[in-house]
């Protein structure tokens, strides 16, 4: 039995959830939930006990000195409640934390309880994975779920993934059995350029949440933050003709796919989104783990991963992505690393589960 005490009784509420990990391809999603607790001033009113969860010569636990005591943070998920004002004001339920390390029934079913308690009507799952997609271009955006209904009215991807998981298509699938409509949302973050933090792909989350939920998220510096890491990226590869190459080949496979995607709709969007934030108004629809993250089929990727900034002259490149044949694919074609919900679906324009 869960005794939630102190929390009042929620308008509308949306749970979103992120989990550090393999489902956290540059702190895409955990860095999303983290910026509206800061932005909304959340408030924690529950943690999961991380005894039950969590082990800690993988997640270790951190000392630190509160006025001369020292005190210890364990790693565990926890959970705050901010509430969005405006004309149409509802709450979010923000669940953050680390994929967990055993019992994953056990730990979904507390978070659903939790969802049950607060007359949740929706969950959404923040993931991202590492692909073969250019920093130059927008960061793709998929939105799938397991339920038809809501994939139908919420103009979603239904998932047909099948493969490994991670804790966001666990939990997304034991929201499904319980009855809980739930969405992930999969950000595809470039695999050449994958340490933390990736300001531009927290940035194409929440764009993406914000159309979803129909609320409008303050974005704070996060535009300046992505465009100063676009162009820190841009020089590193400028400096190796290898790169250089090697980016204009995932630029040209992403363009000639992405023709018959350039649509009025695509653009429509774009547009109503800027006329929301120039008017103020309310949206109108809208730690690394040890074994890598996911990939956008199935695998993983180690810390080994090749990047920029490590040094390209003294590390093997990546390879060369095959000429495309008709139509080149080069968003995921299923969810970040085994997720149910990271097949590139609905995806946008702005912007590792599995």
């Amino acid at each position: 039995m869960i005794e939630l005490e102190g929390v009042p009784e929620l308008i509308d509420p949306v749970m979103v959830a992120a989990f550090e990990g393999w489902n956290d391809a540059g702190d895409a999603a955990s860095a999303a939930v983290a910026h509206l607790d800061s932005e909304w001033k959340g408030e924690v009113f529950a943690a999961l006990d991380a005894e039950d969860y969590y082990d800690f010569q993988v997640n270790r636990p951190t000392v630190w000195l509160d006025g001369g005591v020292r005190k210890v943070t364990w790693p565990t998920t926890r959970l705050s409640v901010v509430r969005v004002g405006g004309d149409k004001p509802r709450d979010l339920v923000l669940v953050r934390g680390i994929e967990p390390s055993m019992r994953w029934r056990s730990f979904c079913n507390e978070l659903l309880g939790f969802a049950h308690e607060l007359g949740v009507e929706l969950v959404v799952i923040l993931g991202a994975l590492l692909g073969d997609t250019p920093h130059t271009r927008p960061v793709p955006v998929s939105g799938v779920t397991s339920d038809p209904d809501l994939a139908q009215r919420m103009d979603l991807e239904e998932t047909k993934y099948e493969g490994p998981t991670g804790i966001v298509g666990i939990l997304q699938e034991a929201c499904t059995h319980a009855g809980v409509p739930a969405v992930s949302l999969w950000a595809a973050v470039p695999h050449y350029v994958s340490q933390p933090p990736n300001p531009k792909a927290t940035l194409a989350l929440l764009n993406r949440l914000e159309d979803l939920i129909d609320v409008r998220i303050p974005l704070g510096e996060l535009p300046d933050d992505a465009r100063a890491w676009q162009v820190g990226v841009d020089q590193l590869a400028a400096e190796d003709s290898e790169v250089a190459e090697y980016v204009q080949t995932l630029e040209e496979a992403r363009d000639t796919a992405e023709l018959p995607e350039a649509s009025g709709e695509a653009i429509a969007r774009e547009f109503e989104r800027y006329l929301r934030r120039r008017d103020g108004g309310p949206a109108g629809g809208p730690a690394g783990s040890p074994g890598g993250h996911a990939t956008a089929d199935g695998g993983d990727t180690g810390s080994g991963a090749w990047n920029p900034k490590d040094n390209p002259g003294g590390r093997t490149r990546p390879p060369k992505p095959p000429k495309p044949e008709a139509g080149p694919e080069t968003e995921p074609e299923a969810e970040p690393g085994a997720e149910p919900g990271a097949e590139p679906g609905a995806e946008d324009e702005d912007s590792s589960d599995g």
